[in-house]
Formats: structure tokens, sequence, C-alpha cells
């Protein structure tokens, strides 16, 4: 049976959900079902909530675990008298700091993911823009605006880290594939060489890029294991050569790249 789990918040709940995910991945022996119950702003909602976690446990005989990021008191404490394990993680934090602080917290919702600073939000379209215009190697031209040049061979993770970098931080992550042909006598080409301290390289397990590239073109050339190492050799050996710094995607999220690329290069995040 698997134990469930409710992320509740008075706007979006990924701030519940980031934090929750990342307390019950340290228990990879017990089994979760997880439900986001967003927009819980109003008594009348928290008590529908409420009598959805208490179904939960009579149908599965297990106390639920609740996180939650709900600002107001009143309909906080209707979460918390629903009988389940509830990690309220703004009740665990307001109160030191307003200790530390000697400043009363304004309880107002939604000051996480809202549009109040126009300009932090304007920051990351443009930088999500970006990275879209300049994905794949399409173009270079802008390769000036960059804060990052991401490389590496094809299928190993370029595009979901750029824009994740883009979306999550406000970083300009342009990329650019070493494909088949530029194998033979791989070198940064001139418009890349031109921008080398931007550059960042990404590589993969060629047993891994083989299966990834299997399920997109089955049986080609591409995909077979031969090309898959040949491939991430040469791309390996450049990097060496011209002392590019880079990173193996192969048992990586795009969160922990993002947060190591960001912490080798020193690139300053634009949003937080």
């Amino acid at each position: 049976m698997k134990r469930k789990v409710f992320f509740i918040s008075d706007r979006t709940g990924i701030t519940a959900e980031m934090f929750g995910q990342s307390l019950l991945s340290q228990f990879e022996n017990v089994a979760f079902d997880e439900t986001t119950i967003p927009f819980i702003d109003t008594i009348a909602k928290a008590e529908e909530a409420c009598q959805v976690i208490k179904k939960a446990e009579q149908e599965s005989g297990l106390r639920p675990i609740v996180f939650d990021t709900i600002v107001t008191p009143e309909i906080r404490q209707i979460i918390q008298a629903s009988g389940a394990l509830v990690l309220d993680f703004f009740h665990t934090f307001i109160g030191p700091l307003e200790t530390e602080l000697g400043e009363t917290s304004g309880f107002r919702v939604g000051k996480t993911h809202s549009l109040s600073d126009e300009e932090a939000y304007d920051h990351r379209i443009e930088a999500v823009n970006f990275s879209l215009n300049n994905d794949d190697g399409v173009t270079t031209r802008h390769y000036d605006k960059a804060d990052v040049i991401l490389v590496g061979v094809s299928r190993c993770g370029k595009t979901p880290t750029s824009l994740y970098m883009a979306m999550q931080f406000g970083i300009k992550a342009a990329n650019y594939p070493f494909t088949e042909d530029d194998m033979e006598k791989l070198r940064l080409p001139i418009d890349l060489k031109k921008h080398k301290s931007k550059i960042f390289g990404l590589t993969i397990n060629p047993n891994r890029l083989h299966e990834i590239r299997t399920e997109r073109r089955a049986n080609s050339r591409y995909a077979s294991l031969k090309q898959c190492q040949y491939e991430v050799r040469e791309v390996e050996s450049l990097y060496r050569r011209e002392k590019i710094p880079n990173l193996n995607t192969t048992s990586r999220s795009v969160e922990e790249l993002a947060a190591k690329i960001l912490a080798t290069t020193g690139i300053k995040r634009s949003v937080f």
C-alpha cells in the first residue's frame, strides 16, 4: 500500500511540492501516492481539503502526510485538524524569522510565485525566449548576449538544461550540438571559439546515449552503440584539449546540472 501524501497550498503548490519531494526522496524503500491541492485560500476550500485527507486515511488505513505552505493562520488550523501528519513550512520557519528580525510577517498570500516583481518576470521570459531561439545551434549570431553556451553530442541533455536555467534562474543559455559530421576533425567552430569563456560541455555514458537515441531512431547508425561511443570519446577529447569545463549528465537531473554549472562558472542567477 502506498503512503498517501498531499501537497497543499493557498497558491500553486509548487513550493510545497519542491520541499516535500526533496524530503520524501530520502526514503527510497517507501512508495508514495502524491496529490497536489492548490489554491486553498478560503475556509470552505480548507474544509473540503480536510475531508479529502480524512477519506484517504479511511481508505488506506494509514495516516496521510501533508506538506503545506498555507500562509493564513485560520486556514492552516483547519488543515492541521485533519488528523494527518502535517508538515507546515511557513509555521516552521516564519516564527524563528520573526524573532530574529524583530518584525512581524505580513501573511501575504502568493508572494513566491506572483507577478509582483514585473522586472524579474520579464527577465525570465526574455531568457526563455533567448534559449528557444538559440537552441541546437540554430543560430550563433547572438552568442555575445549568452550567459552560457552548452555544447555536447546530440541527445546528451543540452536543451532541457538550457531551458531549465532560463526558466528557473533567468540565465540566457544557448546550446550547440556536435554532430556525426563534425567528428572526423572535431574542433571548436570559429563562432564558438570567439566565446570560449562562455562554453560549458556536457557528456554522457555511451550506453545511456545509445538507449536514448534508440527510442528516437531505432536500428540506425546514429543510435548504434559504436557510434555513440565514438562521438562521446571524440567530444571528451575536445574538452580536454580545449580545457572546457564539463559535466556528465548520465545520472544527474536538470536541477542538479543547472546548479553545478552555476557553481562551476560563477554565473549569477538573475531570478530567485
